[in-house]
């Protein structure tokens, strides 16, 4: 038996990662007006094309590959179990700018994404967690979001996006 990813199997690995007709949804929008503060919700934003999320403290250089963040709304009850926390975690907790729901963020990975009518994201790899979830969660913070900490993206056309706008693969 020939190794996965290697012949006739090769194409198969590729059609499975290219197999993706869920679509999913965008739960909360988060700018962090202040840095060090926590994101501010709100239920729509602006996203400047190259550039960053209206409202945001951050100023990403153009051409940047962490523009923007995403985290999945999945994974908030997921690490809030690993603390040991009954309720899921508030997502403005964990400093992401927009959280989704319905689909595997990590199957997105270097791949392009829709939000809405306008809003196209270039994911650009995964976020992964810093020392600051130590002070926001308390001890194993970071632990616990290992593995969960999302996906950063450039901003490859903006536009408004609105919570509950349709997350899907641009075409």
């Amino acid at each position: 038996m020939a190794f996965p990813f290697f012949g006739d199997d090769k194409s198969t690995v590729a059609r499975l990662l290219a197999t993706l007709p869920q679509t999913g949804r965008l739960e909360w929008i988060g700018p962090r007006p202040v840095r060090r503060e926590p994101p501010v919700s709100v239920l729509e934003a602006e996203l400047k094309t190259d550039s960053h999320l209206l409202g945001d403290h951050a100023r990403p250089k153009t051409g940047g590959k962490r523009q923007i963040t995403l985290i999945q709304h999945e994974h908030l009850a997921a690490v809030a179990g690993y603390l040991g926390l009954d309720a899921p975690l508030d997502p403005a907790r964990l400093r992401r700018n927009l959280v989704v729901s319905g689909l595997n963020l990590l199957a997105l990975k270097n791949r392009q994404i829709r939000i809405g009518d306008d809003v196209v994201l270039d994911i650009t790899g995964e976020c992964h967690p810093c020392s600051r979830m130590e002070e926001e969660l308390g001890p194993g913070g970071y632990n616990a979001m290992r593995g969960h900490g999302g996906l950063t993206a450039h901003i490859a056309q903006g536009g408004i996006i609105r919570v509950g706008d349709v997350l899907q693969i641009a075409t």
